[in-house]
């Protein structure tokens, strides 16, 4: 993922910082999944998952 891009991207839901790990954005404040399908990133709340540590 383009370093400006993630620099901006920021979770819809709780505003906090995204960490990309393989072919999602994770939020860690709110547990949220977000997929990256064919290198663009999908911010919708509705298309994320919730995830576990």
């Amino acid at each position: 993922m383009d370093a400006k891009l993630m620099a901006i991207l920021v979770c819809p839901l709780c505003k906090a910082k995204l960490e990309p790990k393989k072919n999602e954005l994770l939020c860690t404040k709110c547990k949220l999944a977000y997929p990256i399908d064919d290198g663009i990133p999908v911010m919708l709340i509705d298309q994320a998952r919730k995830y576990e540590n």
